[in-house]
């Protein structure tokens, strides 16, 4: 079965919680069809800030709450981070929330320690891989994207591999150079959610997302420094035939994360 994703590209209001799901609600009326899965950049209710202690929220606050609620009310999965405290420690987490009012999480491995986010973060240890509609999925975040090993599909473990992103327009070449290499080294679809703008430390990002198919080609073509939000349709059958054609799994190497 094939699944229809719509990208939010946006800009974000600087560590206003209120504002910024103020805005995504007006963002999520304007989806003009039917859609599985929605993507929303990282740290999308705050901006990438590390001012942890003052802005992160537990596991039954508005933010996480607000996803809950219009995953139910609206029937689509809705997935981007959070600043969340959780047993004295502040993390990163990526929250999927589904229509069925499931959450599942997902905690930044890699932290971006060249904004100190290692300083004001806890590390994630475990990969998150979620089902919908009879595909699995991999969702990650922004600076996880330079890490291969631990995107690696090993045994096809999923088909789709998600990263959300505050990643500035100083490095958009190595972002779009990654997300094709993800894509062709795994064999699965790549989704690149990134925010446009300016943020707080007046650091700009041209968005530059993307939806890159098992080859490498771009299929999505959104639009740089531009607030968008566009759904796909991704096709996996044709994943499938690419796979059964081409099977370099097969001779893909064994190990292990430690």
């Amino acid at each position: 079965m094939n699944l229809k994703v719509t990208i939010i590209q946006s800009q974000l209001f600087w560590e206003d919680i209120d504002k910024n799901l103020e805005m995504f609600s007006q963002k999520l009326e304007q989806i003009q069809e039917a859609t599985d899965l929605v993507v929303l950049p990282e740290m999308f209710s705050t901006g990438f800030s590390m001012n942890s202690e003052k802005l992160a929220e537990s596991m039954e606050g508005k933010a996480v709450k607000w996803m809950k609620e219009n995953a139910k009310g609206k029937n689509f999965v809705v997935t981007g981070s959070l600043i969340i405290k959780e047993e004295g420690k502040y993390y990163n987490r990526l929250i999927w929330a589904q229509p069925d009012g499931k959450i599942q999480t997902y905690d930044k491995r890699h932290l971006f320690r060249m904004a100190n986010e290692n300083h004001f973060f806890s590390s994630g240890k475990q990969k998150l891989i979620v089902e919908l509609k009879g595909w699995k999925i991999c969702p990650l975040i922004c600076y996880d994207l330079r890490f291969p090993v631990w995107s690696r599909n090993q045994n096809q473990q999923y088909d789709c591999l998600i990263y959300v992103a505050n990643w500035p327009e100083a490095r958009k070449a190595p972002w779009t150079k990654l997300l094709q290499a993800r894509a062709i080294e795994n064999q699965v679809y790549v989704i690149g959610v990134n925010r446009v703008g300016q943020d707080g430390k007046e650091i700009n990002y041209s968005g530059n997302s993307a939806i890159i198919d098992p080859k490498g080609d771009d299929i999505s073509q959104i639009t740089e420094h531009m607030e968008s939000i566009q759904t796909f349709e991704l096709d996996k059958q044709d994943l499938e035939d690419f796979r059964e054609k081409f099977p370099v799994a097969m001779d893909a190497d064994d190990f292990e994360i430690k």
